[in-house]
């Protein structure tokens, strides 16, 4: 197993080289003035005041310390590799389980990762077969959260195996979509864009029992196939938002600032930070209160604004 340990801070990361990973160039999107102590009071500090989706767009307070390329024994038979981003303060906190789409690695969404764990999120990005199948991958998650739950410390004695929430990109959405029905024992989901994957996707659906927010792109920009479905079908505790002008590839993050073409599309940093904030709070939601109304509320100012747009919710 080889593992790249790095322990950076937060307030020191702007536009500089991260040695003995070669990561570069990380966006400037600031550093939060808040200072907790840590991650119980910066909850409390953040459930004390009105819920705004800004308050996210910045980093953290925390250091971040990256494990990297870890290896994962699920079964006999089965590894699972993954970079581990923790948050620097030596308490539990819950774990954000990223899963990339179709063609893409566990590094599309490093800074997504990174940035959850700057506020006292853990958060750790799986390489799965990026080319599926969807409901192996589905299952796949499935059986490393298991091994998560059964396993305390498999991972960091910090990490509260209670408070797991499962994130996925376009098809590795269906995934995550497929390890909730599968009765995942996590606090949620949170579906990025998604994109139908596999047949039988509406039956699947119905059978989700976790909150789920759906972050979507925007359809006027593109549109994913039956990305309606995900909202349609889910029976309860469902949310769904647009980023307006958002594409597709927005819902990604590498950590490499200078990595914003993708195929002819270009990827626009700033709406990458606005998934990226929308992310947190979701996660912060989910992990802090075990529903979505924080995340929900957050949203508002920023809708009214027209910087998100179409939310609903049931």
């Amino acid at each position: 197993m080889r593992i790249v340990l790095l322990v950076v801070r937060s307030i020191l990361l702007c536009g500089l080289l991260l040695p003995g990973i070669g990561y570069a160039n990380l966006p400037e999107t600031g550093v939060t003035t808040l200072a907790p102590a840590n991650p119980a009071r910066l909850q409390q500090d953040l459930l004390g005041g009105a819920p705004n989706l800004d308050a996210f767009r910045v980093r953290g307070p925390f250091e971040v310390v990256m494990k990297q390329d870890v290896e994962l024994q699920v079964s006999p038979k089965e590894r699972i590799k993954a970079d581990l981003f923790l948050s620097g303060p030596a308490e539990r906190a819950p774990l954000v389980i990223l899963l990339h789409g179709y063609g893409n690695s566990k590094a599309d969404h490093a800074y997504q990762a990174f940035h959850l764990a700057s506020w006292g999120i853990h958060s750790m990005t799986v390489q799965l077969r990026n080319r599926g199948p969807w409901v192996g991958n589905g299952n796949a998650l499935l059986r490393l959260v298991r091994h998560i739950r059964t396993n305390p410390g498999v991972l960091e004695n910090r990490v509260d195996i209670t408070k797991i929430i499962l994130a996925g990109h376009s098809f590795g959405a269906t995934s995550v979509v497929v390890a909730l029905a599968g009765g995942a024992p996590v606090a949620g989901g949170i579906l990025l864009d998604p994109a139908d994957a596999i047949r039988g996707l509406a039956g699947h659906l119905r059978k989700v029992r976790t909150p789920v927010m759906v972050l979507a792109s925007d359809s006027r920009v593109n549109t994913t196939r039956n990305r309606p479905a995900f909202y349609r079908h889910i029976p309860r505790n469902v949310a769904e938002i647009s980023i307006t002008d958002a594409q597709h590839e927005d819902a990604q993050f590498p950590l490499e600032a200078d990595s914003q073409l993708l195929g002819d599309s270009p990827v626009t940093q700033e709406i990458q930070i606005t998934f990226v904030s929308a992310i947190t709070s979701s996660a912060f939601s989910l992990g802090a209160t075990g529903n979505l109304d924080y995340a929900w509320s957050s949203f508002r100012e920023a809708t009214r604004q027209g910087r998100l747009f179409a939310p609903a919710k049931k």
